[in-house]
């Protein structure tokens, strides 16, 4: 019997790691978001373990010492990088830990964030635009979060084969990884088109999925348990719920309170990417967005050249099926600008 396990354990390494399969992760779209959920949150954005979901940038979470505790639900510090980019330590923890781990010398935390990311594809998008920005897709429906982090899991799996490939002994990986670093981690351009929908599988990319990851949160309720004032350099609102009934507006994820949320964990000069296929949400959102004294719209020609647009628009599921059914989507990105009162 052992064997047989045994067996069959060296066969499914052998075939190597699998993409899920959407089929078996449909759910409604629609949750009451004012409903008691129990949900696991911190207190407060320190207490947040970041180390599960992003193993490669945070120290794992042990229990052997009182420092490591400690340590644990922090990033990475210089000291600690080059301690993490040790020999020993970067035999443990893969080839991709071995990237980010070297390139990592300031302070890491979660910059982008995806509200209500759904099935990941613009995660996945702008992974390799992005490889040294770590990015949270936050979504409230459970099978949804499964299926992305398997997916999250399958796409670093298979970049870390690719990364064995390039040399079967271990100890020259690390080193071939430092001459080619700088040229992996080089954000594409012009080849959004070429990357393909559900990840690349057969060829590295910059940042080896490592930097995404996906949580399951009711934004409405717990974001500032997980951001810091400030934090976020973008967030993505991407043909959210429109909610279409007056009284379940107030459920809306644009809203005057909401807004007063995302300005608070969104820093100076940070861009909240807001896109949808129902006219009545988007006037909603624009009228809600502009009478809101900490944003301000950016013009279109501002928008062109920003590489995370075309993501925006093409990448997700739902704005692939707006375009195969040939329907309309509205796009406004707005900028988080100086608060007056913190002169």
């Amino acid at each position: 019997m052992a064997a047989e396990d045994n067996e069959s354990a060296a066969t499914s390494q052998q075939q190597g790691p699998k993409l899920p399969q959407k089929r078996f992760f449909r759910q409604r779209a629609h949750v009451n978001i004012f409903n008691d959920v129990p949900l696991d949150y911190p207190v407060n954005p320190d207490e947040e373990d970041w180390s599960k979901l992003y193993p490669a940038y945070f120290r794992p979470h042990t229990e052997d010492a009182q420092t490591a505790v400690c340590d644990a639900k922090r990033p990475l510090s210089p000291s600690a990088a080059d301690e993490a980019g040790s020999d020993e330590s970067l035999s443990k923890r893969g080839p991709a830990a071995t990237s980010a781990a070297t390139t990592e010398k300031v302070p890491a935390q979660v910059e982008f964030a995806d509200i209500g990311c759904g099935y990941g594809g613009l995660l996945v998008a702008l992974a390799p635009l992005y490889p040294n920005t770590l990015m949270v897709g936050m979504e409230i429906r459970v099978k949804l979060v499964d299926y992305l982090q398997q997916r999250i899991e399958a796409l670093r799996g298979f970049q870390h084969g690719l990364l064995l490939k390039k040399d079967a002994e271990w100890v020259d990986v690390r080193s071939k990884l430092l001459q080619e670093i700088a040229a992996l981690n080089q954000p594409l351009v012009g080849d959004e088109d070429e990357l393909h929908d559900n990840g690349e599988t057969t060829r590295l990319v910059p940042g080896h999925y490592e930097n995404i990851a996906a949580m399951r949160i009711n934004c409405q309720k717990y974001l500032p348990n997980f951001f810091k004032k400030g934090q976020l350099s973008k967030m993505f609102i991407l043909f959210a719920d429109p909610h279409f009934k007056r009284r379940k507006h107030k459920a809306r994820i644009i809203s005057t309170t909401m807004l007063a949320e995302y300005a608070y964990v969104m820093r100076t000069g940070g861009i909240l990417y807001m896109i949808t296929d129902v006219k009545d949400l988007c006037d909603w959102s624009v009228s809600h967005l502009d009478a809101f004294p900490l944003f301000e719209r950016i013009p279109d020609e501002e928008l062109i050249g920003d590489p995370a647009i075309p993501c925006v628009v093409n990448s997700t599921e739902e704005g692939k099926k707006v375009a195969r059914n040939k329907g309309k989507k509205y796009l406004a990105c707005y900028r988080r600008i100086e608060d007056p009162a913190e002169n």
